[in-house]
């Protein structure tokens, strides 16, 4: 039997959790855009592979941890906390690759240079599932 009540209760927690998440991302996307030297919009707009490539790998790198604490956390409030720390590591590993590795990085992206894109995305993707392994425990 259907138990209407407790799909209520259920579907509102989903909708409470998708539109938080939803919201962290959208806050990571704007935040991480005005960390990175160069404007990905633009860029993107303008057919820049490179730069799409790049947004989209910290996206899905950012998105990735926050499916895991929504998987492994009890409540809103320690949802949150998980998902601001994976915001930071995030753009942590963004800024340790501009200036420590890759220091043209802006110029490589700005130019289309798909190698630096598709590096970008790589290492995001990379954090990102360290940082959804690290939530599990």
């Amino acid at each position: 039997m259907f138990d209407l009540q407790g799909f209520a209760t259920s579907a509102l927690a989903f909708l409470v959790a998708f539109i938080a998440a939803g919201l962290f991302t959208v806050a990571f996307k704007v935040i991480y855009q005005w960390v990175t030297p160069y404007h990905e919009g633009k860029l993107i707009r303008e057919g820049n592979v490179a730069a799409a490539l790049a947004l989209g790998g910290a996206l899905v790198g950012y998105v990735l941890p926050l499916a895991s604490a929504l998987s492994h956390t009890v409540s809103l409030v320690e949802f949150c906390a998980w998902a601001a720390l994976a915001g930071i590591i995030q753009i942590a590993a963004f800024t340790l690759i501009r200036v420590v590795v890759m220091k043209d990085v802006a110029a490589r992206i700005e130019r289309g240079e798909l190698a630096a894109g598709v590096y970008l995305a790589s290492i995001s993707l990379a954090v990102g599932l360290i940082n959804a392994a690290c939530m599990t425990s």
